[in-house]
């Protein structure tokens, strides 16, 4: 098969190094790519946002199946074009999508469903938003309603941050549109978890559990951000926690889409809080989690290409993986700045030499300067490692980490530390 992934960040380059093992498939192309996908495929210098693009080029190059890594391209049509097109795509529809693209849709469907999650009022106007959160008191959480880079959630511990949070949504316009509404919903208390499970539809196929660490600072401290890493599976996600979670979040919510008209296929992504009452939603995506797959697609011992069609064919009912039982842990470096703005261009050196004792170095924000790899982005690599035990897949992490040589890059110091698998 000729495939194409479209995207270019540490996800991609995962998806690209499993696709790339596949017997089925014979060429593989990336657009745009990095330089570390460009080790796995063919980049082509097509923008994931340039849908037109990415659909002529699918024709020209008679693909036979698209991958589509990031949001944006997903919320904005592009695998409603390929399919119009007659090219087999992986991934949701614009009208799935919304699960992503609009928190106050998934809030308002699982509210119609009956899915368990934090309390919510949906604004459009700050007085009436502040108003609200006086009565309610902090701590609270603040949400720009559309697609903010993992960036548009506030978890105000007082008033005046919440304030603050809604002023920088609705009447700064930080956000631009994606902030133009605002959810304000709920602290809920409890340990996090990402559940991850491919849809085709109607049936539900469960990945193994992950756990995201979303703030730039040791001790889960400092602003949110896209994910500063990840280790799989979620220390405190049992066996029975996540049958409740697919009897009470996942496959409610791919049963409503269903009846809405509006099936959902691809990968269901949700972000969990796991509660003294049960597991309750934070908020859906409708990909790959980022850093979460580069930590979940190194432990799968299937191949992950036929389970990709199966979701985008509706052919997933009698589906099965085969996980690797070790756990891993997958840790970011970014650039100095970041979640603000990172500091970009400069040298990155022994990638080699950090992937010698077999931990898996993916590229996330680095372009070629010559024979240089440098930095390009505020999430710049993502170095993951399996171990026979949590502690050790974070020794093997942390010491490939020890051996690059990049000035301006960081890392937090305790992912995965105190988790035990």
């Amino acid at each position: 098969m000729r495939i194409l992934l479209v995207g270019s960040g540490g996800r991609e380059h995962a998806l690209a190094w499993a696709m790339a093992a596949s017997p089925l498939c014979d060429k593989l192309y990336a657009a745009p790519g990095n330089p570390g996908i460009a080790q796995e495929a063919e980049c082509v210098a097509i923008a994931a946002s340039d849908i037109g693009g990415i659909v002529d080029f699918a024709r020209r190059e008679k693909i036979d199946f698209v991958v589509v890594g990031p949001e944006a391209p997903l919320v904005g049509g592009l695998v409603d074009r390929l399919e119009a097109a007659g090219i087999a795509a992986f991934g949701p529809t614009a009208a799935a999508a919304q699960l992503e693209a609009s928190k106050g849709f998934t809030k308002d469907l699982c509210a119609d469903a009956n899915i368990p999650t934090a309390a919510y009022q949906r604004f459009t106007d700050a007085s009436a938003a502040k108003a609200y959160v006086q009565g309610r008191g902090a701590p609270i959480v603040i949400k720009a309603d559309g697609l903010a880079a993992g960036k548009g959630v506030t978890v105000a511990t007082t008033l005046a941050e919440a304030k603050a949070a809604i002023d920088e949504a609705l009447v700064q316009g930080r956000f631009g549109g994606a902030g133009a509404e605002i959810v304000v919903e709920e602290f809920l208390s409890g340990p996090e978890a990402s559940f991850l499970a491919l849809v085709d539809g109607t049936n539900v196929l469960p990945l193994v559990s992950a756990q995201d660490h979303k703030r730039v600072g040791d001790g889960d401290t400092g602003p949110n951000t896209g994910g500063m890493g990840a280790i799989s599976p979620a220390p405190q996600f049992t066996p029975d926690i996540e049958a409740a979670a697919l009897a009470t979040i996942l496959k409610p919510t791919v049963a409503a889409m269903a009846a809405r008209g509006t099936p959902f296929k691809g990968v269901l992504y949700a972000g969990l809080i796991l509660t003294r009452d049960g597991p309750k939603l934070i908020e859906f995506n409708v990909r790959f989690g980022d850093p979460e797959c580069q930590a979940l697609l190194p432990r799968l011992k299937s191949d992950l290409l036929p389970a990709l069609i199966a979701a985008r064919d509706g052919d997933l009912r009698d589906f099965d993986l085969r996980w690797d039982a070790r756990p891993s842990v997958s840790v970011v470096m970014a650039a100095k700045g970041y979640p603000g703005e990172p500091a970009r261009g400069g040298t990155i050196e022994g990638l080699d030499r950090a992937a010698a004792d077999g931990a898996l170095i993916f590229h996330a924000g680095t372009r070629r300067d010559g024979d240089a790899i440098v930095a390009d982005g505020g999430r710049v690599l993502n170095i993951t490692a399996l171990g026979d035990t949590m502690a050790e897949a974070r020794r093997r992490a942390y010491n490939a980490i020890a051996k690059i040589d990049w000035a301006d890059g960081f890392c937090r110091r305790d992912i995965g530390l105190g988790a035990t698998a």
